[in-house]
């Protein structure tokens, strides 16, 4: 494999030139990240670029009526109360939810939190003749939470949701659908000026994002598109135990692993996602603070399955699976920066089960597949993926895209990439390998979270979460999944419900679903001044306990 290596010096003064980020003087503490997105993830309620734009313009600005605990470095994230005190599916009605409100909170701009905003936010997204409704944030919302159909308050406190069938994945779906102040977009909406009222409403979005208000830990500062992002800490947060402990936090996309590495070591930043692997010996001897914890997530190639792929053939998506070295990804060009993918689970999770096909490094077996699928030395599959050369969560995508297509090579594939940026990768992943923006590719490389069942499972496996509806990309139409979300879906007892998923991952792995690569570890490196930083085994984080050492 390719030997990449960083010319620290170079790309230290490359970035202190191009950067512009001046160092902060004074008493204030400032906590500076180097992001691996290419641009600020939007700030108007409901963040893009993935869950990297949850972590840093959702979860701080912003709650949900469910969130996520990530205190614990030591187990799994579970998920806690929010916005919501507790809730409850009716028992003569499975279709219909009450949550009771946290009394006390406020928005940023003062005004109170209530039922009426959360009706609000669920139509902003669900109500298309709503004042509100916002066309730019249901793809990254309403497919995340599919079952949801609509919110009526009960009382100030109270509100019924309602889902189009049973959904036992309700609570745990909320966890993404942020609470944006409904009286600040209405003092925009009040100003714009529009030929009619979608042209105002669009107005309004534009400039409460530049201006947002939710009920979160952290407040907008300052907003440059491209360049940073300035939060400073919410002093009047309805958690105390959350209220941060740093001043001020600047988000600075950074998308090349090389430029956020120097970045580091030069002081521009105090905190980097995903530093450069080859850089780490160094780092860590210039005394910087390297953290890393498995998380639910994989990063996968997500196949085609519409008429003529080929990846149509079990015998190829097998092959594919047992064509890779992960031990050999992860110790070379990784840097032990990786979890081998056996699936979505693990042995040792309750949804892991008991899959019959054993994903492992076999290049014989993968060859004798290939063969029998008509293909060999002289005779080579081709195959196109779609992948992008940085984003959230999808680790080091180019050159570990080079490994796979190198690897299979030795296995009769001849595999071409299709590089896009990360955003666009992204907004391709929802429209599906039907959609021209597939650009004939017949795999996708988007990584996952595997928090809950809806993300890790259900919206990849299930037909009807084909394209535009979530993001089954490559139209997988299997009616023993479809039974199988079902029977989870419904199931209302934990138990039974872990046994349902069970049997699904089990039999997606047998199905050879995706070519299963690796779990990211998240590795972040940060300055020693930086304390109070717990890394969870979560693809979120909790920047409030964080301090800066002057």
């Amino acid at each position: 494999m390719r030997n990449r290596k960083t010319n620290a010096t170079a790309m230290m003064l490359a970035f202190a030139l191009a950067s512009g980020v001046p160092a902060i003087a004074g008493a204030e503490t400032v906590l500076r990240i180097g992001m691996t997105a290419a641009d600020i993830p939007r700030t108007l309620g409901q963040p893009d670029q993935g869950f990297e734009g949850n972590r840093f313009t959702g979860l701080t600005m912003y709650d949900g009526l469910t969130m996520w605990d990530l205190s614990s470095a030591d187990k799994a994230s579970a998920m806690i109360p929010g916005l919501a005190t507790e809730w409850k599916v009716d028992d003569a009605d499975k279709t219909k939810w009450v949550f009771k409100l946290r009394p006390g909170v406020t928005f940023h701009d003062g005004s109170p939190f209530n039922a009426d905003a959360v009706v609000w936010n669920v139509e902003k997204v669900l109500k298309q003749d709503a004042p509100q409704f916002d066309p730019s944030q249901v793809g990254v919302t309403a497919s995340r939470m599919p079952t949801l159909v609509s919110a009526r308050k009960i009382d100030d406190m109270t509100v019924e949701l309602t889902t189009k069938e049973p959904d036992s994945f309700l609570p745990i779906n909320l966890t993404n659908l942020f609470m944006a102040s409904p009286a600040k977009w209405q003092q925009f909406y009040d100003k714009a000026e529009g030929a009619d009222a979608k042209a105002k409403s669009q107005a309004a979005w534009a400039a409460f994002a530049k201006d947002a208000s939710g009920t979160g830990p952290w407040k907008m500062s300052s907003f440059t598109p491209r360049e940073r992002l300035e939060l400073v800490k919410n002093d009047k947060y309805w958690d105390k135990a959350r209220v941060p402990k740093t001043d001020k936090m600047v988000l600075l996309p950074m998308p090349e692993a090389n430029a956020r590495t120097a970045a580091l070591l030069s002081g521009q930043v105090n905190w980097v996602e995903a530093p450069a692997p080859d850089a780490l010996p160094e780092i860590k001897q210039r005394g910087f603070a390297l953290y890393s914890n498995e998380e639910p997530h994989v990063w996968p190639w997500q196949f085609s399955r519409v008429e003529g792929s080929p990846w149509n053939d079990i015998r190829v998506r097998k092959a594919a699976n047992l064509c890779v070295d992960r031990e050999g990804l992860r110790d070379g060009l990784l840097a032990g920066l990786m979890v081998p993918a056996t699936g979505t689970f693990e042995p040792g999770h309750p949804w892991r089960g008991n899959p019959t096909f054993q994903i492992k490094y076999d290049k014989p077996a993968a060859q004798k597949l290939m063969q029998e699928a008509g293909f060999g030395p002289s005779k080579k599959l081709t195959v196109k993926i779609q992948t992008s050369a940085s984003g959230s969560g999808q680790m080091l995508p180019l050159p570990m895209n080079e490994y796979l297509q190198q690897a299979l090579a030795e296995c009769y594939f001849d595999v071409q990439l299709d590089v896009i940026e990360w955003n666009t990768l992204f907004t391709n992943w929802r429209r599906g390998v039907k959609d021209p923006s597939a650009n004939g590719s017949n795999a996708t490389n988007v990584t996952y979270a595997a928090m809950d069942p809806f993300f890790a499972l259900v919206r990849f496996l299930q037909s009807g979460m084909a394209p535009p509806v979530s993001n089954n990309w490559g139209f997988i139409n299997n009616p023993k999944f479809d039974e199988l979300v079902k029977k989870a879906r419904q199931t209302f007892d934990p138990a039974a419900r872990d046994a349902a998923l069970a049997e699904l991952h089990a039999a997606s792995v047998d199905d050879a679903a995706f070519l299963y690569v690796a779990h990211d570890v998240a590795p972040r490196a940060m300055s020693p001044k930086i304390r109070g930083f717990v890394q969870p085994k979560s693809w979120f984080v909790d920047f409030s306990p964080v301090t800066v050492a002057p």
